[in-house]
Formats: structure tokens, sequence, C-alpha cells
């Protein structure tokens, strides 16, 4: 499936900002709920919830809701600094806590 029918799939989230934390408890990103990152927002606040944070399993369904993005911004590192972090995570194994204000 598209990116555009993978989101749409995905339940509303409430809320303004999502904050990202690593695994000492500093804030490694923040994710608005604005234009530009809205999508984001809402993948992110959706595999927090099924996940309970951002672990590697959370990664590789992120990678898939992506769907064309992924392989994107596989090869133009920094372009999707969300996806980048998605696959940050899957490599290093890390897991991040999510607060959503």
């Amino acid at each position: 499936m598209a990116f555009a029918d993978n989101l749409a799939a995905l339940p509303e989230v409430d809320g303004k900002k999502l904050r990202l934390f690593d695994e000492q408890g500093h804030e490694a990103a923040v994710i608005e709920n604005a234009p530009g990152t809205a999508g984001s927002f809402r993948i992110y606040a959706y595999l927090a919830e099924k996940y309970g944070g951002i672990n590697t399993k959370a990664g590789e369904e992120g990678l898939q809701i992506y769907a064309e993005h992924t392989e994107y911004a596989r090869l133009n590192p920094g372009k999707h600094p969300n996806i980048d972090r998605l696959l940050a995570i899957i490599s290093a194994g890390n897991i991040l806590s999510v607060q959503i204000e």
C-alpha cells in the first residue's frame, strides 16, 4: 500500500507535539503535529501506543507505513529525519520513549 493509504488507516491522535527521549531520559527529538510533520506525528504516536515506545519492532513497522518514502530516505540520508531515526533505531537496537503533549 502507498503511504497515503497507510496513514489514512491509522487512528487520529490528539496533541500538538510528540517528544522522544533516549534511554538516558534526554530529549532526542520533537515532532510537531503541524503541516509537513503531521503524518510522522501520527505514525510515531501509533507506534508508541502499540509497542510502548519506539523500538526495533516499531521501527520496522514504521518503515512499512512510510512505504515509498522509506526507499527515498535510504537513498537520500537527511531528507526524511523521522525515517532516518527509525533506520538508526533498527540498526542500533535503541529504544525511545514517547510523550505526547
